[in-house]
């Protein structure tokens, strides 16, 4: 028997909402966006084998992979030796990419676990500890890609006594286009170009602009939550890492993008669109614009409402 859990790219930050808003995605076209990881039982040591489209930019030391890692601390807490179990990830998400990809590689390992071994962990646990995994990577515990990939939808970060995520209501007309074009950027390196420090009317301006797009969710006031769609914090800093990030903006916006930010820390973008036809335009535009070599893509998506999902496969061929 083995289990098998998959979990979605996300965008984090969503432009308005640094390290506190994530949103999980779901292409239209039915084709998967994330990483999946199975579980099966074995004799003798914890192994791990890749395989997928982006496996070949993976450490070449097992244990130095994220779903080993995501193993080694989950046995840990159950206080079980590292034996018995044999994992496979299957990566279909660039790394350094901006969609969340080692959000996706923990989550889905951590519920592929969880799974297997009947539940032993709460999902508030289980968010903790992929939290706590991926921040060894970033270099701070932050919520914003783990939360939307493990439990879908529109994540707001709150504090530990408030149960730590809050989804959001959606707007179900919107279309998120997402585009990787092909390179890489480091979160450390991103996250090492911010400020240390904020003019008080930056830090007014983002609690104002959040709480707008929070209340303008629970409203479904589309227009007002889209005006506020920008990023004061972190963009104006990541953007010169990414060529021809101002003429996106401005072409896009031409095309009738309602908003349009870095996913993440970068370089993948998004573009935000209130109807179908708006963003096969826009998809368009990035595809012959903004790719720049043959690992980059542009998918049209919807938000994943379902987040990480775990079954039992009886035989499974990887």
């Amino acid at each position: 028997m083995t289990s098998v859990a998959y979990a979605p790219a996300s965008i984090g930050n969503v432009s308005v909402g640094f390290d506190l808003l994530g949103a999980a995605l779901r292409p239209v076209d039915g084709s998967l966006l994330g990483d999946r990881v199975f579980v099966s039982a074995t004799r003798g040591p914890l192994t791990l084998d890749c395989s997928g489209p982006c496996a070949g930019i993976l450490p070449a030391d097992p244990s130095q992979n994220l779903v080993y890692r995501a193993a080694e601390y989950f046995l840990h807490r159950l206080r079980k030796p590292l034996e018995g179990l044999h994992l496979h990830l299957e990566k279909n998400l660039p790394i350094c990419s901006g969609l969340g990809s080692s959000a996706s590689s923990i989550v889905a390992a951590f519920t592929a676990l969880n799974h297997f071994f009947k539940s032993p962990f709460e999902s508030s646990e289980l968010l903790q500890m992929m939290a706590e995994l991926e921040g060894q990577i970033s270099g701070s515990v932050h919520y914003d890609n783990v939360a939307p990939a493990f439990l879908g939808g529109m994540q707001l970060i709150q504090s530990e006594a408030q149960g730590l995520s809050c989804a959001l209501p959606i707007f179900e007309n919107w279309r998120w286009v997402v585009c990787y074009p092909g390179y890489k950027i480091a979160t450390e390196q991103a996250r090492g170009l911010l400020p240390n420090q904020y003019p008080r009317h930056v830090c007014i301006d983002f609690g104002r602009k959040l709480a707008t797009f929070v209340q303008s969710c629970y409203t479904q006031n589309a227009s007002l939550a889209a005006s506020v769609l920008n990023d004061e914090l972190a963009e104006p800093y990541r953007s010169p890492l990414i060529p021809g990030f101002a003429n996106a903006c401005s072409a896009l916006s031409e095309q009738g993008a309602l908003a349009v930010g870095i996913s993440g820390s970068g370089p993948t973008l998004f573009a935000l669109a209130d109807c179908s036809e708006v963003a096969e335009t826009v998809n368009l535009w990035f595809e012959n614009h903004f790719i720049e070599s043959e690992q980059g893509f542009s998918h049209i998506c919807q938000l994943d409402s379902s987040g990480a999902d775990a079954r039992e496969e009886l035989d499974v061929t990887v």
